[in-house]
């Protein structure tokens, strides 16, 4: 006989990663009974393999960028309350061009940042080596983006769900959600896990890369696939890149659809010393193994962009599954074919930054208020099909 959870629960979360510990957060603190399940440990999946990026540098103006603008907002307040425990660095970005072509595409990328509230300065070739003195010589220009941030992602994560408990939030990790309940009306009344029963009339889809199965569970559809990426983790260096660097290259690979290995330069320091490079992105399934491609890519193109790098020891590497979703934008909010269910997934390789965001949209539906966005971009029954994605560079979708 399944165990009930006995004390009357508003909603279960699935999903102790950083965006489902924003949900619980945001929640808890509007008074809301609340559990998080997840099969895992915290920040097991995407956010342990995450770098920590709070972008806006990345984003052009839509529902995205105005997402990312919350949550910046949202996450320097998370800082002051949370204190250095997260490594929250405001440490800024900058984007270069290595061609004047590419120099004008980001003069024209960020004039329409500029027009939507984000702080956007160019910054002309002789000038680059005033914010990042060890860049390689030869670059066109930049820009510089002042709002962007950073964090330590399973920190982040592990103190938001610690100040949910505090305010009443059970987690249990090492358990499986393995039903959504529906009544009769067709509406949730809760999960069933391989422990228990949750009752509840609200639960959060904040599974990421896994948020198809989870959605597959109440009987939608939502077409979210893993695409898969790698990070290099050098040995603990003196401060040798002082912001986010990136390439402009990055920009056009997010907004990518491709299936095929890309990678661009991303590279930056950390408060403990060591330098994070990525980033790859290519759409595998959920195939763990290392690319020997993938890595020889990130350090040639590392080294290219600081050649300082070029004699650096690279200590370990790691890889993850960012949630990816066909038209880049996350699922947020009440699933108009389930009442009851809730989707927070789908953020791609932004979920750290969009994280804060997410959590307080969703808690603004489950208490009746009025969301301090437009969710109609996140609609989660904005796809066509009834069924579980098929992606054809997905070895488990075949057959």
């Amino acid at each position: 006989m399944l165990k009930t959870w006995t004390p009357p629960l508003d909603v279960v979360v699935v999903g102790a990663g950083v965006v489902g510990a924003a949900c619980a957060y945001y929640a808890a603190r509007a008074g809301l009974g609340v559990a998080v399940v997840d099969r895992g440990p915290v920040a097991g999946g995407t956010t342990g393999a995450g770098e920590g990026n709070l972008l806006v540098s990345d984003k052009e103006p839509g529902p995205e960028l105005d997402l990312a603008l919350l949550s910046l907002r949202l996450w320097r307040e998370l800082a002051e309350q949370l204190g250095p425990a997260v490594e929250y660095e405001p440490k800024g970005g900058v984007v270069v061009a290595s061609t004047a072509a590419g120099q004008q595409a980001l003069r024209d990328f960020a004039a329409g940042q500029t027009a939507a509230g984000v702080t956007a300065e160019e910054v002309p070739a002789e000038r680059l080596h005033e914010l990042e003195p060890h860049l390689a010589p030869g670059l066109a220009g930049g820009y510089h983006y002042p709002q962007d941030a950073q964090v330590q992602p399973a920190l982040a994560a592990a103190h938001l769900l610690r100040e949910a408990r505090r305010m009443g939030a059970e987690l249990t990790t090492g358990e499986t959600v393995t039903a959504v309940e529906r009544g009769p009306d067709g509406a949730v009344c809760g999960v069933r896990t391989d422990r228990r029963r949750l009752a509840a009339p609200a639960v959060v889809n904040a599974t990421g890369a896994w948020g198809a199965e989870l959605a597959a569970l109440a009987g939608v559809h939502l077409p979210v696939l893993p695409r898969r990426g790698f990070v290099l983790v050098t040995e603990p260096l003196p401060r040798v890149v002082r912001h986010k660097v990136y390439s402009a290259d990055y920009v056009a690979d997010v907004a990518s659809g491709s299936a095929g290995l890309q990678t661009s330069s991303v590279i930056e320091g950390t408060p403990g010393g060591p330098v994070l490079i990525g980033a790859s992105r290519e759409r595998v399934g959920f195939d763990r193994t290392i690319s020997h491609e993938a890595i020889g890519r990130l350090a040639a193109e590392a080294a290219a962009l600081f050649p300082v790098l070029a004699q650096a020891a690279v200590m370990r590497t790691y890889r993850g599954f960012r949630p990816y979703l066909p038209d880049h934008l996350p699922a947020i909010g009440e699933d108009p074919r389930v009442p009851g269910l809730y989707h927070a997934c789908g953020h791609e390789g932004a979920g750290i930054g969009l994280a804060p965001a997410t959590g307080l949209l969703i808690s603004e539906q489950l208490t009746g208020k009025r969301p301090e966005l437009d969710l109609a971009p996140f609609r989660a029954d904005r796809f066509p099909g009834d069924g579980l994605p098929a992606d054809p560079a997905d070895p488990s979708s075949a057959g």
